[in-house]
């Protein structure tokens, strides 16, 4: 006899009379929903069984409201992406129905492992659970670890590192971000000329998977030669101004150059000045406002961004879960990203 299969939130809204996306307002928190229409979605969940039962039962209890206090290490706040990341984490908490309070939101622009380390034990201090966007170093699996053994909960986000305190990882599959890149670059650029390769710091563990999945491509179709060595612009436009316009000097034949740091306005820069009107393909990371005139004219070829919204949900889910109890929090959250060329880029 076959299984009898599991029931479904389409299971739950045929029962209760709502479209499944009222199930889904009421399972994620994130909109005002009715109480009578709630009590339903529950009244039927409980009648057939619905396996996220106890979650439906904590959002339509208004007696589980709890203030919760969450806090985060993010990178240099004059960076537009982090602001933009900031943003979407203040909206998405204050749009939950079953948890209040304000994100404590700390950038840091001294990004030294020792800065780190006191900005990550500082903010758990006063927090109930911490997010932060840090390099691997031992200084920052010490802080980590011992966030840990105080019982918070912490979550790395964008870039793993190796503590064994961490909680989970929110953010996206590096490699297969360097890889979409380089078969961008592959199909944009042609089969001649140099590729250049820029990182933040290698110590970004994301950064670093992105660098190898980006040259694990070009191995595997032959055109390894190409690459340049790997250069480090420590996320800093400045220093990948320079960088570029030393590429451009040195190599007539540079055909790409794939970013997958930061400083994508320093590069933008160095293309626009130089003399010889080269314009590589370029591939970065993340559109902001500030870079979309670039990807509009064709300096920039191509974003690989992050969603914002999508990526600021899956932290506070995980990071409220983590404290209430509702379910064990996940140890790794990947998410889909976009792929921006000018032709789709969105209003």
């Amino acid at each position: 006899m076959a299984a009898k299969s599991r029931p479904t939130a389409a299971d739950v809204a045929r029962r209760a009379d709502v479209g499944v996306a009222t199930v889904d307002r009421v399972l994620n928190g994130r909109a005002p929903v009715r109480k009578e229409t709630a009590d339903r979605v529950r009244e039927a969940a409980e009648a057939i069984g619905y396996h996220a039962l106890p979650l439906i039962r904590h959002r339509t209890n208004a007696r589980n409201v709890r203030n919760v206090r969450l806090g985060f290490v993010l990178q240099k706040g004059t960076d537009p992406f982090y602001q933009n990341v900031a943003t979407g984490l203040r909206k998405e908490l204050s749009s939950r129905l079953d948890v209040k309070g304000k994100p404590d939101i700390v950038f840091v622009d001294d990004i030294t492992a020792e800065s780190l380390r006191k900005k990550i034990l500082e903010v758990g201090s006063r927090t109930d659970a911490v997010a932060v966007v840090a390099i691997d170093h031992p200084l920052v699996v010490l802080a980590v670890d011992e966030l840990n053994l105080r019982k918070k909960p912490v979550f790395t986000l964008l870039s793993g590192i190796s503590a064994s305190g961490v909680t989970g990882y929110i953010g996206l599959d590096s490699r297969k971000v360097g890889r979409t890149g380089a078969f961008i670059i592959s199909k944009m650029a042609g089969a001649k000329g140099k590729i250049a390769t820029l990182v933040g710091s290698h110590r970004y563990l994301g950064q670093d998977l992105s660098e190898m999945g980006f040259r694990s491509y070009f191995r595997e179709i032959g055109e390894e030669a190409r690459l340049l060595e790997t250069i480090v612009n420590f996320d800093n436009p400045e220093v990948a101004r320079e960088v570029t316009t030393s590429l451009l000097d040195r190599h007539a034949d540079l055909a790409a150059i794939y970013n997958a740091g930061g400083g994508q306005d320093g590069i933008v820069q160095a293309i626009r000045a130089h003399s010889s009107g080269q314009r590589p393909v370029v591939v970065c990371n993340d559109l902001t406002d500030a870079t979309r005139p670039a990807l509009i004219d064709g300096v920039i070829s191509c974003f690989l961004c992050l969603p914002i919204e999508a990526f600021a949900r899956a932290v506070i889910d995980e990071m409220v879960s983590s404290i209430i109890g509702i379910r064990p929090a996940a140890p790794n959250r990947t998410l889909p990203f976009d792929v921006i060329f000018a032709e789709n880029l969105p209003a």
